[in-house]
């Protein structure tokens, strides 16, 4: 049996990161956690578990790609690795699953599985986070950052790119299909987040950092989130303007962008549905992945702005 090791990442998790280091215990050859200067007691709380701890130079501007770098080659001669962030717990059972998967399908570099809100009834942004999370088992395009990879993949690709402060899971797993792997998701249970993002301010910062994302790892594979950002530059510009030019020219022009925002909030609502989101629910997730566009449009625009002015790519907090 292939042995697993586990990388952990994290930033004043506090209590968060005590549970996700509890539940990966004597399960892995090796459990490194990686700190990105926290403030909190991560360092000790990582220490008394035994794992090995990792301190990031905060010279350099943290990311959580240069983070899980760092983690992988700290490893001593890893084969598989599944990787964690600090404010998940891993769901018993599918650390043994997907290392059986995996050993059977030579072809994958990576499998993932199901992610779930520990609290998705704290907060209407702890929803749609809930929401977000499930999608179908099978062949994918990519994943989040809680994936088991093949080491011999990851070493292949060069890991992932510590410049990219945002979608740098997509960006990884981009690279590993251009490689020629294959990447799956199963139908498991994989780990439980605590997005802990109970207020509007939250979940706009996290907003701007997916906007962010959807800029910079487009800019890298211009081929990839083409069609978010199409429409993050439709709902959050374009239709803006034109709404403003019918305002102070011919009114229709603004009653028919306006007809368009509701039918799209429409179309949300039944995809919402059509997962099983209850009716009342799904009216305000719709509304949010409406207004999202807006600090999506904030998040790109900044991507831009920092490559053209040759500014450090740093992150976006929004805990």
């Amino acid at each position: 049996m292939t042995p697993v090791d586990v990388v952990l990442i994290g930033r004043n998790e506090g209590a968060r990161l005590v549970a996700a280091l509890a539940s990966v215990q004597g399960q892995a050859r090796e459990i490194v956690y990686v700190d990105s200067g926290s403030t909190d007691d991560s360092l000790a709380e990582a220490r008394a578990t035994g794992a090995k701890v990792v301190e990031l130079d905060m010279s350099t501007p943290f990311t959580a790609a240069r983070a899980r770098n760092a983690g992988f080659d700290a490893l001593t001669a890893p084969r598989i690795v599944m990787f964690i962030d600090g404010d998940c717990t891993l769901h018993p059972g599918f650390l043994d699953a997907a290392r059986t998967h995996l050993e059977t399908c030579p072809q994958l570099g990576l499998v993932t599985g199901w992610r779930s809100e520990i609290h998705p009834d704290a907060s209407i942004y702890n929803a749609i986070c809930d929401w977000e999370w499930h999608r179908p088992a099978g062949p994918i395009q990519a994943c989040g950052g809680d994936m088991m990879v093949r080491a011999e993949a990851w070493a292949g690709v060069g890991g992932m790119n510590p410049s990219v402060i945002a979608a740098e899971d997509d960006e990884f797993c981009t690279r590993l299909r251009k490689a020629g792997w294959q990447l799956e998701r199963l139908p498991l249970e994989m780990t439980r987040h605590d997005a802990a993002m109970l207020n509007f301010g939250q979940w706009w910062r996290r907003a701007v950092r997916t906007g962010h994302g959807f800029a910079q790892v487009g800019h890298l594979h211009p081929e990839y989130f083409r069609t978010e950002r199409r429409r993050v530059l439709t709902f959050a510009l374009v239709l803006p303007l034109l709404f403003l030019a019918g305002f102070f020219t011919t009114s229709w022009i603004s009653a028919l962008v306006l007809l368009l925002y509701g039918y799209s909030h429409v179309r949300s609502i039944r995809g919402l549905r059509a997962d099983g989101v209850p009716p009342g629910q799904a009216h305000r997730l719709a509304l949010l992945l409406t207004l999202s566009k807006f600090p999506n449009l904030i998040g790109m625009a900044r991507f831009h702005a920092r490559r053209l002015s040759g500014v450090e790519m740093r992150i976006i907090e929004y805990k």
